[in-house]
């Protein structure tokens, strides 16, 4: 299973070769967690990492500190600079200027870094009925689900951001505009940042007295396969979308990913051949979710969606919400063979679920799904590790 090549999916797709001693000193993770950990990698493991053992190859004990919400943040951001060094390429902070308008239903946001200033625009599109603020979904690219009454859909060109046509695609968009063709960040990091910008404009708009429409308290987003990939990384990584919802973002092998795109940093090119050394894996990637709501859209009809792996990063991923207390905050639903990316009618009310309760506030709403068409995944055979209860 680590050698199958998904994004949703089990991605111990990438070894760290013998070089690669240490992890860099980039400013993610906060000063109280330095302490905590060291930056020694790990022996090679033919197991899934376990989410709840630091870099220091220890996990909180009596000896170390009891498991709390604060040491898991730290565990949280050590998994993320983890993502970010040997996959997804290093996420930029804030601009050093941002500007936002809204006019004609057009979110327009400009960036200034040094002297250089982008340009983009969201276009919103508010529901015909109810009342402001409205919860709102943000888009990468277009929805291939159904959106529910109510709710107001945000659009994100995310060309316009990061190209992502194929390998000659790297360094191109406005996002490289700002931070270099050369900048480490792959299209799907370039992609986060630009979530985080629309936040931003939201904010800064509700703070000069623009009524947005918006309930920005109350955000998910969505995409489809290589947009599904997108919206993972980014409710990962922006902690201000309430719901996060991958549809069928599963892809090849490894190496055909690398090939194929430039989704992901150059970094990952290194890691084709030997999965077992690499610290971290997708299951960790929804755990950096935790405790926002997560709810993976699968087809287990299309082989080249790995849908096994999927299963299997759902299911090892849930445990980081068990361990949290929230099990029923992430959810997985996965159809029989279906065309791509279009989305089948009986996956309507566990969507329908997720947003009722994380974006309308429905707290009874029953979000307690683990649904499969024929899943397999050896849970024995992939996790040699202990889940705690950590205290939120």
């Amino acid at each position: 299973m680590k050698s199958v090549a998904l994004f949703l999916a089990l991605a111990s797709l990438m070894p760290l070769i013998d070089s690669v001693s240490s992890l860099p000193t980039e400013p993610m993770i906060m000063s109280r967690c330095d302490a905590q950990h060291n930056t020694s990698l790990p022996a090679a493991n033919a197991f899934l990492p376990s989410p709840f053992k630091f870099l220091a190859g220890v996990s909180p004990s009596p000896g170390f500190g009891e498991w709390n919400s604060n040491l898991w943040d730290c565990r949280r951001q050590e998994i993320g600079e983890m993502f970010q060094e040997y996959e997804l390429g290093w996420l930029p902070g804030p601009p050093d200027h941002l500007l936002a308008s809204l006019e004609n239903n057009n979110l327009t946001i400009t960036c200034s870094v040094n002297s250089t200033d982008i340009t983009f625009v969201v276009p919103i599109t508010y529901p015909s009925g109810g009342s402001p603020p409205y919860p709102a979904m943000l888009v990468l690219e277009y929805p291939t689900l159904p959106i529910p009454e109510g709710i107001a859909v945000m659009n994100l060109n995310t060309t316009d951001i990061a190209w992502q046509t194929d390998a000659t695609s790297r360094g191109k968009g406005k996002f490289y505009d700002l931070f270099g063709a050369d900048a480490s960040a792959g299209a799907m990091i370039a992609w986060t940042w630009a979530v985080s910008r629309v936040f931003d404009a939201l904010e800064q708009l509700q703070q000069n007295s623009t009524d947005t429409r918006i309930d920005i308290g109350h955000i998910g987003t969505t995409g489809c396969s290589r947009w599904g990939k997108g919206a993972l990384v980014a409710g990962a990584f922006e902690h201000r979308l309430a719901l996060v919802i991958p549809q069928e973002s599963g892809s090849g092998t490894l190496a055909e990913i690398v090939d194929e795109n430039v989704w992901f940093s150059n970094e990952l090119e290194q890691f084709v051949n030997n999965t077992n050394l690499l610290p971290f894996d997708h299951h960790m990637l929804i755990g950096m979710v935790a405790p926002r709501a997560l709810l993976a859209i699968d087809n287990f009809g299309v082989e080249w969606l790995s849908p096994n792996s999927q299963y299997g990063c759902e299911v090892a991923g849930r445990l980081v919400y068990q361990a949290l207390g929230v099990a029923d905050h992430m959810g997985y639903s996965q159809a029989a063979a279906h065309t791509h990316c279009a989305f089948p009618d009986d996956q309507t009310p566990v969507v329908n679920a997720f947003i009722d309760r994380f974006l309308r506030g429905n707290n009874n709403t029953d979000t307690n799904v683990t649904d499969t068409a024929s899943g397999a995944f050896n849970q024995s055979r992939w996790i040699n590790w202990d889940v705690p209860t950590i205290p939120r």
